[in-house]
């Protein structure tokens, strides 16, 4: 089991420079975990491709559809008091964005603050490096992780 932060994710259900590299790590886990909210997030990602014309309708619907399937598989780290103080605590210590602060906050509890040898799966090079600073084993390696 690794934790999926929204970042990973997104490559999951529509193609980017990235997706062959989380696919392959995907493949590599069960029952991925996620934050409650990622899912949030990603329909917002995808909603907002389709906005800009990168997603077609047809490709949105898919997207979400496969968003609902990765979910199926999961297993999610629910809203709560504990993910909330862990992340009032994180923005302190982490130049975090909130979402990304309740990323590493789930994780944490996720993993009842047990990091090493836990794994992180995230592109997103802020939220990689206070992952890392918190202990995580942070995937993708460096060399994997589409900076475009």
């Amino acid at each position: 089991m690794r934790f999926w932060d929204t970042s990973a994710c997104v490559p999951l259900l529509v193609a980017e420079p990235s997706t062959d590299t989380v696919e392959a790590l995907l493949k590599q886990d069960p029952e991925p975990v996620l934050w409650w909210g990622a899912a949030v997030e990603c329909t917002s990602a995808l909603a907002a491709a389709e906005r800009q014309g990168r997603l077609s309708a047809d490709d949105l619907r898919l997207a979400l559809s496969n968003l609902a399937a990765l979910r199926d598989v999961s297993f999610e780290v629910a809203a709560s008091e504990e993910v909330r103080g862990r992340a009032m605590r994180l923005l302190s210590v982490h130049p975090l964005r909130a979402a990304d602060a309740l990323q590493l906050a789930a994780a944490l509890v996720w993993c009842r603050e047990q990091t090493a040898g836990a794994g992180f799966v995230c592109l997103d090079d802020r939220l990689r490096t206070a992952a890392a600073r918190e202990g995580f084993e942070v995937l993708p390696p460096p060399a994997g992780v589409d900076r475009s």
